[in-house]
C-alpha cells in the first residue's frame, strides 16, 4: 500500500489542472497524503499530469529517492506520460494498492570537467545529453571516445547522446534509431552533419562516452533533458556513463509499447 504521493502537474494548462484535481480527488478519498511542488523525503510515489517535459523535470529525484513515477498524459506526444484519461482510475488505483507493474529504465550519468579534470557539473539523464552550437554558431567540430578508444570527430551543429528511453526524444527528430526501452544501450546521433557518412551508432549501456569540443571559437552548450545545461568553455570534457540502478516508471495498465508507439507516431495496424 502507498500513502503519500506527490503530484506534479504541467504549469499553465487549464487541462492538466483539471486532471489533477481529479487525481488529488481520486487519492483523497483512498486517504492517501498528497503534496504538491518538490518531492518530499517520505513520499512514496509521484504522480506526473502533464508531458514528457514535465515528467522529465522531476525524473532525476525520483530516481535519486527510488520511488516509482506515474506519467498522466494531458494532452501532449507523451511517451513517458503514458497513461491516457481514460485508464487513469485503473491506475491510480494499482498505484495505492501496489498493484502496479514497472518498467525499469536505464538512466545516465553525465559530468563535465574543466581542463585538469576536475568535475565541476554532474547531472542525470533519463532521455540524453545533447552538446550544441550556439544559434549564430558555425559548425563545431566534437572529438569523441568510447571506452577510452577514439571513435570519430563528429562535424556539424552537434551531437546528442541518448538512452533507449530518450530515442523517442530529440534522438528520433535528429534521425535516429527507435530502440526499446528496456534495453540498456548508449545512442550516438550527429546533428546535421556535414558529412553523409557521419551516422548513429549504438553502443553498450555499460561503454563510458568521452566528448571534447575542439577549437572553440563558437558558442557551445550542453543540455541535459531539456531542463539543465551550461556553456561550455575551451577544453572542457563532456563524460557519459550509465548510473547504478534504475528509474522506476509505472505502466499503462492496458495499452503495451507498441500499442503505444503506434498511437503516437501514426502507425497503421494491419489488416
Amino acid at each position: 500500500m502507498i500513502g503519500r504521493v506527490n503530484v506534479t502537474v504541467k504549469q499553465d494548462s487549464e487541462c492538466a489542472t483539471e486532471i489533477a484535481n481529479r487525481v488529488k480527488n481520486f487519492l483523497d478519498a483512498r486517504k492517501v497524503e498528497v503534496s504538491e511542488g518538490d518531492i518530499r523525503p517520505h513520499d512514496e510515489a509521484v504522480v506526473v499530469v502533464g508531458g514528457d517535459g514535465t515528467l522529465l523535470h522531476v525524473a532525476a529525484s525520483a530516481f535519486k529517492r527510488q520511488i516509482p513515477l506515474l506519467g498522466i498524459n494531458a494532452g501532449g506526444l507523451g511517451f513517458l506520460t503514458e497513461v491516457h484519461t481514460d485508464e487513469m482510475d485503473e491506475a491510480l488505483e494499482g498505484l495505492v494498492t501496489g498493484s502496479f507493474e514497472l518498467d525499469k529504465r536505464m538512466v545516465l550519468h553525465v559530468e563535465v570537467l574543466n581542463h585538469c579534470g576536475k568535475t565541476i557539473a554532474e547531472y542525470t539523464a533519463l532521455n540524453e545529453a545533447v552538446i550544441t552550437k550556439g544559434a549564430l554558431s558555425k559548425i563545431i567540430r566534437i572529438d569523441t571516445w568510447a571506452d577510452d578508444r577514439f571513435l570519430t570527430t563528429y562535424r556539424g551543429d552537434g551531437l546528442i547522446i541518448s538512452s533507449a528511453t530518450g530515442s523517442t526524444g530529440y534522438n528520433l527528430s535528429a534521425g535516429g534509431p527507435i530502440i526499446r526501452p528496456g534495453l540498456e544501450i548508449i545512442v550516438l546521433t550527429p546533428i546535421c552533419p556535414f558529412a553523409l557518412s557521419s551516422r548513429p551508432i549504438i553502443l553498450s549501456g555499460s561503454s563510458t562516452i568521452r566528448v571534447e569540443v575542439r577549437h572553440m571559437q563558437e558558442e557551445v552548450c550542453i543540455d541535459v533533458d531539456g531542463q539543465v545545461g551550461m556553456h561550455l568553455l575551451k577544453d572542457y570534457v563532456i563524460q557519459v556513463s550509465r548510473e547504478k540502478g534504475y528509474l522506476l516508471l509505472i505502466k499503462s495498465p492496458s495499452r503495451d509499447y507498441f500499442t503505444i508507439l503506434r498511437e503516437k507516431l501514426g502507425w497503421t495496424k494491419s489488416i
